[in-house]
């Protein structure tokens, strides 16, 4: 297993996954990430290089991140996210990752967009949530695989159906010891 630290701040991930932050959008969060490594997103590896991350619908207590390539002409991947909340914002954009076994890639657990106390942490297929709670010795939220596999590949617009199915895919979160719990009571379907 790598020894890195759990979370890094941008100058951490820098060091770290080799990822630049270089702009940022108040309205949908629109954020580039230049990564020299790959990185792993709930039902992905992202190649190294340099993604846009937009949230799609910010007033939803479950939100969707999507993720296009560098010049916002192809959507590489759709994912769900719960809030995430952190004591103190930061000038900067804060990404977290999860620790992975050696030879793997960094997974993505959350972002954070700057200003924000309240940011995205990622929901992964259940399988691999089991894997990332294990290694990490910490809760993952995971979602069936079934369910947000299809929402992903149908995902147009914020108030489509797709989007909607993935807000609606139900939420675990899992364990280290592999058990399931339900989300706190904050953080449940409204």
């Amino acid at each position: 297993m790598k020894t890195s630290r759990l979370s890094f701040t941008v100058a951490g991930a820098l060091v770290f996954a080799g990822a630049s932050l270089m702009m940022a959008s108040d309205i949908d969060h629109l954020t580039k990430m230049t990564f020299s490594q790959p990185v792993e997103v709930p039902g992905k590896v992202l190649p190294a290089g340099t993604y846009m991350f937009r949230l799609l619908d910010a007033a939803s207590e479950r939100n969707v991140v999507e993720i296009y390539n560098a010049d916002q002409t192809r959507l590489e991947h759709v994912v769900l996210t719960i809030p995430d909340e952190r004591m103190k914002a930061s000038g900067k954009t804060i990404v977290q990752f999860a620790e992975t076994p050696a030879g793997s890639p960094e997974a993505l657990k959350a972002w954070f967009y700057p200003g924000d106390n309240i940011g995205q942490e990622f929901v992964y297929p259940h399988d691999r949530a089991v894997q990332l709670a294990k290694a990490t010795n910490q809760p993952v939220y995971s979602t069936r695989s079934d369910v947000s596999s299809y929402a992903r590949s149908h995902v147009k617009s914020s108030h489509d159906e797709g989007a909607t199915k993935l807000k609606q895919a139900p939420v675990k979160v899992v364990q280290p010891n592999g058990e399931e719990t339900e989300l706190p009571s904050g953080q449940q379907e409204r």
